[in-house]
């Protein structure tokens, strides 16, 4: 077991209620579960996603914290929340970083795993 580490798990979900598909917008929800799976605390600073469509086309998007927190986690801990992306393909993926602040100074990045966004198909 690593002094540093956040392990990261995503449920990715279709938002049929969100989208347009006349328009070409396809929404998607995501609940991550971030655990302190250390052997120390450490907050959350900041995320790093990367964000596929299905041609390929890709955005990058930084910012501090997640949903408006920095979480700080003893080991152990665990830190849920959920947050939405839109793509303008039905098929798509997403993947990133956390970067992680120890309660000692030491600096690290979580993985966060990729992830398929994917419409699911009609039944007629």
């Amino acid at each position: 077991m690593s002094i540093y580490q956040f392990s990261v798990s995503v449920i990715p979900q279709y938002l049929p209620e969100q989208s347009d598909l006349e328009q070409g917008v396809y929404a998607y929800s995501y609940t991550v579960t971030v655990i302190n799976t250390g052997r120390i605390a450490a907050q959350l600073i900041s995320r790093h996603w990367i964000i596929t469509d299905g041609t390929g086309k890709v955005e990058e998007v930084r910012g501090l914290g997640v949903v408006g927190q920095q979480p700080f986690l003893k080991p152990g801990e665990a830190f849920e929340y959920t947050s939405w992306s839109h793509l303008s393909t039905p098929t798509g993926s997403m993947r990133g970083s956390y970067f992680c602040v120890a309660e000692d100074g030491g600096r690290f990045e979580a993985t966060i795993p990729e992830f398929a966004l994917v419409q699911p198909r009609s039944l007629h």
